[in-house]
């Protein structure tokens, strides 16, 4: 064997054939899981099972040239046809059209033919003759191949009846794009089998010249992965922050069907719920409504039910292109604790953290909705203001825990008093205030606040000796007469209380005027 034969092959060859090593391998790299890059990838390796069996059958004596392209260079080239319908089948979401039964099963009923290529390794598919021309051992093209060829063109242009359906269908000029751009690598690679596959160069070019079509076709696919950002990386920066977000992260096609979901989601909604449901049966039909509308949400507050929990959600969400078709991705973050929180400081804001009962704020604001009524709703409101008299001596005698215990206890009974008809408040150290509304006569107001001092007498009883010097002095004003600002009410109120003292001062009386 000459130096010619020996290192012309390694060019015309197995350049080639690590071409398509390199295409096989980078397509699963980027992500084995798609199937779309694992049908790019096995299609490489077809490709390069062509080259590889002519680059052997080239070191090889002649007489193993049937052999090798019987059962090594026909079986690779039979599969590359249903491997190449169902990648365009894929690519252009036809499959979704198709019944289970058929996809994909129908795309590899030519592994029929290699079993019959290789149980009859006659002339059915491949050449049996073979001649030795220059550098080459060449084939003697017989009607089996020029048959086999003719259909190998067919093949390659009914290839553009998905494509040409994907682009009528497709949901943006990118995608239409992108398409067309596969188009053109198609019929170029049919251009090149019709050309070099049907007219024999003999030994001017290596056997088999149309194989470089498959070259060809992967050009173009290279280059449209480069123009329009297809059949990418899965990349690993995003998706370990994918996993890592503890925010529950949903991707669902335009329709909802849940796509991905990360471990925040499924610790969110449970593992088979996320595979199960529609993105709009967890978040509802209000929900989709507004994303559609407004095509971008930020900071949406809604509660929903997750894990058996219901869950204060604050909500992002909007379309993405995965693939050059619209998906939903949604970003639901847990704010219970943040919202309860929230909720807290509210409550905080208008209640007395000690005792809960509102505080001087919070009673003033409902206090002036009663007086802010319209003439013709407007009822008589009672105020009452009821100090605790010698209280320093429980903290004296007992400690502020057994005094913060007792003003508890009292702030209950202020709140009994006010009942659900009107409010009561601590509005100071031991000072508290309620408000009666709609009364419906004297006897009403007077039933109330004996009712109060009996209360607060068995409270006494079984207090003791903490409360036995403690007691209320009462001072009682009423709406309208005696004002109609919460000022003037509370001036009365306080002037009574005093001469309630004054009058009466550890007795537990008070003054009603």
């Amino acid at each position: 064997m000459t130096p010619q034969q020996v290192f012309v092959p390694l060019l015309t060859h197995f350049v080639p054939i690590l071409y398509f090593a390199f295409m096989s391998i980078d397509m699963l790299i980027r992500d084995a899981r798609k199937i779309e890059h694992r049908l790019v990838s096995l299609i490489s390796l077809c490709f390069m099972n062509l080259f590889l069996a002519e680059y052997v059958r080239h070191q090889l004596p002649i007489e193993y040239s049937p052999v090798v392209a019987a059962v090594w260079f026909s079986t690779s080239g039979i599969l590359i046809p249903g491997l190449g319908f169902h990648l365009f089948v894929k690519l252009t979401k036809l499959d979704r059209k198709m019944p289970r039964y058929v996809y994909p099963w129908i795309f590899y009923l030519p592994v029929i033919l290699v079993v019959i290529n290789l149980l009859r390794i006659d002339t059915t598919i491949s050449v049996t003759r073979f001649y030795e021309s220059g550098l080459w051992k060449l084939p003697v093209y017989n009607t089996p191949y020029y048959i086999t060829m003719v259909l190998c063109v067919i093949n390659n242009l009914l290839y553009l009846i998905p494509l040409v359906i994907g682009k009528r269908q497709a949901a943006n000029r990118e995608m239409r794009d992108l398409y067309k751009h596969l188009g053109i690598g198609v019929v170029l690679a049919a251009a090149w089998f019709g050309i070099f596959g049907l007219i024999e160069f003999g030994s001017a070019l290596p056997p088999y010249p149309y194989l470089y079509g498959g070259v060809v076709w992967f050009f173009f696919l290279r280059r449209t992965m480069r123009k329009y950002d297809f059949l990418n990386f899965t990349d690993r920066r995003f998706e370990k922050l994918f996993h890592l977000n503890p925010a529950a992260i949903l991707l669902a096609d335009a329709g909802g069907l849940i796509k991905e979901a990360n471990p925040g989601a499924k610790e969110m909604f449970g593992s088979h719920a996320v595979k199960q449901d529609n993105l709009w049966s967890i978040l509802g039909e209000n929900f989709r409504e507004l994303v559609e509308r407004q095509r971008e949400v930020r900071n949406h507050e809604m509660t929903i039910s997750g894990g058996g929990k219901t869950i204060h959600a604050l909500i992002d969400a909007g379309y993405i292109l995965v693939e050059h078709h619209p998906h939903i991705l949604v970003i639901i973050r847990d704010a219970t604790p943040f919202i309860e929180q929230q909720k807290r400081i509210a409550y905080l804001a208008y209640h007395d953290p000690l005792t809960e009962l509102p505080n001087r704020r919070h009673f003033r604001e409902k206090l002036q909705e009663k007086l802010d009524r319209p003439a013709e709703r407007r009822k008589p409101l009672a105020l009452l203001l009821v100090d605790v008299d010698n209280f320093k001596t429980v903290n004296d005698r007992y400690g502020h825990q057994t005094g913060d215990e007792a003003l508890v206890k009292i702030a209950a009974l202020m709140s009994d008093t006010a009942g659900t008809d009107g409010m009561a408040a601590r509005i100071g150290g031991d000072e508290f205030v309620i408000f009666l509304d709609d009364y419906p006569d004297e006897g009403h107001v007077e039933d109330r606040v004996g009712r109060l001092l009996d209360a607060f007498a068995q409270l006494k009883m079984s207090n003791r000796p903490v409360m036995d010097e403690v007691s209320l002095s009462i001072g009682i004003s009423r709406y309208p007469e005696h004002g109609d600002t919460i000022d003037l009410l509370l001036w009365h109120a306080d002037k009574k209380m005093y001469q309630a003292k004054r009058e009466g001062k550890g007795d537990d009386r008070e003054n009603i005027s």
